[in-house]
This record gives C-alpha cells, sequence and structure tokens, in this order.
C-alpha cells in the first residue's frame, strides 16, 4: 500500500481516526494520510482502547477509518459511538458486506487489501457529506 498522496486539499487538515490491529497496514496509512496532511489520531489496535478514545472529550474526528475485525473483535460499538458523534466511518475489512449489520451497510467500506487511492477517495467522499 506504500503509495505516497501529495498534499490532498479534501484530507489536509482533516482529523482522521485509524482502528487497525495490523501494524504494517496501520503505519503504512498512518505514513500516507500524514503525508497527505492528515492529522491521524491513532491508530488503535483495540476495541476498548478505541472506545475510550472516541469518548474523550476531543477536538472532532472529521472521519474514522475501522478495520471491522480487531485483535478478534468485531468494531461495530466504535462505529455506534462514531454515529452518534455525526462521524462518518470508512470499513476496511476482508468481510462480504452482507455480513455487515444493516445499520452499517451504507457505510462506505474497502475491501481487504486495501489500496491508498480507494481508502483516500473513500474518505475524501465521506467528509464531504458531512
Amino acid at each position: 500500500m506504500a503509495t505516497h498522496l501529495a498534499q490532498e486539499p479534501g484530507l489536509s487538515g482533516r482529523r482522521i481516526l485509524i482502528v487497525e490491529d495490523d501494524c504494517i497496514t496501520a503505519m503504512d496509512l498512518v505514513e500516507t494520510l500524514s503525508a497527505a496532511g492528515a492529522h491521524i489520531v491513532g491508530p488503535i489496535g483495540t476495541i476498548s482502547t478505541a472506545l475510550e478514545v472516541v469518548r474523550r472529550p476531543q477536538p472532532q474526528l472529521d472521519v474514522a477509518l475501522l478495520d471491522i475485525e480487531v485483535d478478534g473483535a468485531f468494531v461495530f460499538d466504535v462505529a455506534d459511538e462514531l454515529v452518534k458523534r455525526d462521524v462518518p466511518i470508512v470499513f476496511t475489512t476482508g468481510y462480504e458486506r452482507h455480513e455487515i449489520p444493516v445499520r452499517f451497510r451504507a457505510a462506505r467500506h474497502c475491501e481487504k487489501p486495501i489500496g491508498i487511492a480507494a481508502i483516500a477517495q473513500a474518505l475524501r467522499e465521506q467528509i464531504a457529506r458531512k
């Protein structure tokens, strides 16, 4: 995935939460999205830590990039908390769309293995919809 994006008007200055338990994927995302000008929150590799971060008073997140299965647990509780806070979400997953709970089927998702261009596009679209 190590393709780099130039400073990106759609991502530059945006606060992006990354919940991903694969170290290589997480660091790739951080490096690439940071190079595009985004401010990264994370990466976070457990559901409990992700919930703590989302529930903390902090500057508003612009979008969240969530691996559906993190450290053996599903990320849907985190997604519910983000939706309550009006934070758009993009899922990364190897799961099929029909395996995602109905309440999240309208959310964008990028299938693994994921390319950074597809992720950047999904993040931009979610930010624009907000």
